[in-house]
């Protein structure tokens, strides 16, 4: 049997450049659409059962972020639920991943995809709760419904919390830690979630980039826009997404914004804020600061020396969505990174940062927003 390698599927990325032997396979990442980003992979590995197969990816010197191939393990899976991570080399041109599958049929990936189907179903469970309430903000370009989950009653006194996800839809890592959010602020028996909804209502975006999400993109939707650089000026032709949740948005207010992300090139999680913003004050920085230091205290997954560099002051690019709602709604705004490598504090070699740790700082961040809401 003649291997076989396909990604004709829900968020799959590849193209095959040959593959007529297990230790010779070349493949190439192609563009998302507009032609100017590409990370993202994902493919099917067919009839290479028990042989020794090197993988060459030969154009990760010309992606988006080449440093995310640094000290990068690929992931690879045999049932897409389990992953786990395998022997990858970049020698600053190319990426090869060295494996001997056990499996007729196997997966590997950049990260661990969160599919269509997993992010209805994680919508479908989130609404058995009476606390929940979903609402169809626009159809994506692709035709997919842009989903606004609500959690709690706002009943005036309430604070307003909005967190948006996976604006770059192969940060996938973002929606598995809406999983895990989800799962603990949704459980009537953990008293932290019970506070945290009798004082906050929230307002919650699983998935910015569904069309993106699912042609297998890394950065950007259906008609080649970043999502994160479309906050000052959105479109409704070109970038609804982003049009129609700042304009709910303007309906509800916002006491609180956190943008969940993934960085191709830290091994670290890590919070950046809106310190270039024209209002930028000593409250402000205190807010930010104490948040910050309250999740490194909850989780040991996070930390606060490393990250990105502090804007200056009056730096900020309004088009990025956490500098954007610090700057309109006055409100503490965030963005959560989290690694597509290992995190270097808490290293786990076997799965690096994965899907499960991504659920677990998720469920870490409900008690961080408790403790937050005095502050707010």
């Amino acid at each position: 049997m003649s291997i076989q390698i396909f990604s004709h599927f829900d968020s799959g990325n590849i193209d095959v450049i040959k593959a007529e032997r297990a230790d010779d396979i070349v493949l190439e990442i192609p563009f998302d659409a507009g032609d100017e980003h590409r990370q993202w992979f994902y493919f099917q590995l067919c009839n290479a059962r028990d042989q020794d197969c090197v993988m060459t990816i030969a154009n990760p010197g010309q992606v988006s972020y080449p440093d995310g191939f640094e000290d990068y393990q690929a992931v690879a899976s045999v049932d897409r639920e389990h992953w786990f991570r395998v022997p990858t080399e970049f020698d600053g041109e190319k990426l090869v991943i060295r494996h001997t599958p056990d499996a007729d049929v196997i997966y590997y990936a950049y990260f661990a995809p969160y599919p269509l189907d997993r992010h209805q179903q994680l919508i479908a469970n989130a609404l058995e709760s009476a606390h929940v309430r979903a609402e169809c903000l626009c159809a994506t370009p692709d035709g997919h419904a842009h989903t606004l989950l609500t959690i709690g009653e706002d009943d005036g006194q309430r604070k307003k919390i909005w967190i948006t996800a996976r604006q770059h839809p192969g940060e996938t890592m973002a929606e598995w830690w809406v999983e895990g959010f989800l799962n603990r602020l949704l459980d009537e028996e953990d008293p932290v979630s019970r506070r945290l909804l009798e004082n906050a209502v929230i307002y919650l975006v699983p998935n910015m980039c569904i069309d993106g999400s699912v042609r297998g993109h890394l950065r950007c939707n259906a008609h080649g826009r970043n999502l994160n650089r479309e906050w000052a000026e959105p479109s409704a032709e070109f970038s609804p997404e982003i049009y129609y949740v700042v304009e709910k948005m303007k309906q509800t207010g916002i006491d609180l914004a956190f943008d969940v992300h993934g960085d191709e090139g830290l091994p670290y999680n890590f919070i950046a804020g809106a310190e270039g913003i024209d209002s930028w004050n000593d409250h402000k920085q205190t807010q930010l600061d104490d948040f910050k230091a309250l999740l490194a205290e909850i989780s040991p997954d996070f930390q606060t020396e490393y990250g990105y560099p502090i804007d200056s002051p009056k730096s900020s690019d309004y088009k990025k969505c956490t500098d954007y709602l610090a700057e309109t709604f006055d409100c503490l705004s965030m963005t959560l990174e989290m690694p597509f490598k290992d995190s270097a504090i808490t290293p786990m070699p076997e799965i690096g940062w994965s899907a499960g740790r991504s659920q677990l700082l998720g469920m870490a961040c409900v008690e961080a927003f408790w403790r937050t809401l005095p502050k707010l």
